[in-house]
């Protein structure tokens, strides 16, 4: 899931960090909310910048780049405590649920975690999000940005059919990287056992968590939900382990789009479907047409549609790499070969494990194959692109 447009530094290389457009160099303002490792951020060093609301770091002493490789080789922390939890409690929760999203809801085993969508009539994304089955209720995280309006959202939907808790008192962090479980599993033996997509309640440096194998960098790693007034000491002991550094969310931002994943209010907003997003892969057989539980969410019939009906859909999103050593960025405008506006990048810098220009992008279907050819117009000029598969570098997600 996505985690809200980072705004990151003036670039150490231009290539590699976000648009001029994205940057700041002024102080973030007072008024903006802390996390509970705001202290800790502070004392580590770290920029931190306005985001979502909050004052978050958004790199440390070490600099993105190495922050970013040490995710890729050893286990990056980061703090992702802005983001929303809320429980969802009753014994229809599930059927609610699944009046919100296109996702099989009911059939999630014990311990088990989906990715989900939540939409609204148009069958536009409002967020993407995560929930789990723990069984005494459905635990969802949501986007920081969009937490507000989303739990209001629920409230107002299916408020009646089940509690819906928010839990403003827990605090989220996320331990990424091939090493992450090397560092976990020494504070939290039998952490091990999890794999991708599964969770569970685990005590962690006398900290009481519940955790998930899950994350958003493409790594195999965790995500920790810990009690605010526990967060710090659970931070604390997982910087003391010799594989963990301290990442922020500048890294967080390309070790997304390095591992083809969206990022909300870029590449995924209320005016996508799943389909044009190309997250079809989300909505499970029982959800489509001719399907036990078809249908029966916001937007279904416009969906639906789209997923039989496939040229029905005007535009797709894709993965992109230039094919020159240029940095292409968001809102740049994407035409044929013959000069004909055909889409737009969300999403693009240079991903520094694969040290090429990466972007995502929606363009016409004609122009979505493997292998199509493109131009991206930079300052005026155009750049050469080619319609590539993504992940743009290989997932390590732990599945047993």
């Amino acid at each position: 899931m996505a985690y809200g447009r980072v705004v990151c530094l003036p670039p150490e290389n231009a290539l590699f960090h976000p648009a001029p457009q994205d940057t700041t160099d002024t102080p973030y303002p007072a008024e903006l909310l802390k996390t509970p490792l705001h202290e800790l951020h502070l004392e580590l060093g770290a920029r931190m910048v306005a985001f979502a609301g909050y004052a978050m770091p958004v790199q440390y002493p070490q600099g993105l780049m190495a922050e970013h490789l040490h995710t890729r080789s050893a286990a990056g922390l980061f703090d992702v405590s802005h983001m929303g939890q809320l429980r969802l409690v009753g014994p229809d929760a599930g059927v609610a649920l699944e009046s919100l999203i296109p996702m099989d809801v009911l059939s999630l085993d014990l311990g088990k975690q989906r990715y989900g969508l939540l939409l609204n009539e148009a069958g536009g994304i409002i967020d993407d999000l995560m929930f789990v089955n723990r069984g005494e209720d459905i635990f969802i995280i949501v986007n920081g940005a969009c937490k507000q309006g989303d739990i209001a959202h629920i409230q107002e939907k299916i408020g009646q059919r089940c509690e819906v808790i928010a839990m403003p008192e827990m605090a989220l962090l996320a331990l990424q990287g091939p090493l992450a479980v090397t560092a976990l599993k020494r504070l939290a033996p039998g952490v091990e056992k999890l794999v991708f997509m599964t969770g569970g309640h685990f005590n962690i440096a006398a900290c009481d968590c519940f955790v998930t194998r899950s994350g958003y960098t493409g790594e195999d790693g965790f995500e920790i939900s810990v009690p605010a007034a526990q967060a710090e000491t659970l931070a604390r002991a997982l910087l003391a382990q010799p594989e963990v550094k301290p990442v922020g969310l500048g890294a967080r931002n390309s070790l997304r789009l390095e591992a083809g994943l969206c990022l909300y209010g870029a590449d995924i907003d209320t005016s996508t479907t799943p389909v044009e997003a190309s997250l079809a892969w989300a909505i499970q057989k029982v959800r489509r047409t001719g399907g036990a539980r078809a249908g029966g969410f916001p937007g279904a019939q416009k969906i639906l549609a789209q997923l039989d009906l496939p040229a029905s859909v005007t535009r797709i999103r894709v993965g992109l790499v230039a094919l020159e050593r240029v940095p292409v960025r968001e809102h740049s405008l994407l035409h044929s070969t013959d000069g004909a506006l055909i889409g737009e990048v969300t999403s693009g810098l240079l991903g520094p494990s694969i040290n090429r220009p990466v972007a995502m992008g929606y363009v016409s279907p004609e122009f979505a194959r493997l292998g199509s050819h493109l131009n991206a117009m930079v300052r005026g000029k155009p750049v050469p692109m080619e319609v590539v598969a993504m992940p743009f570098v290989a997932t390590h997600y732990w599945r047993g």
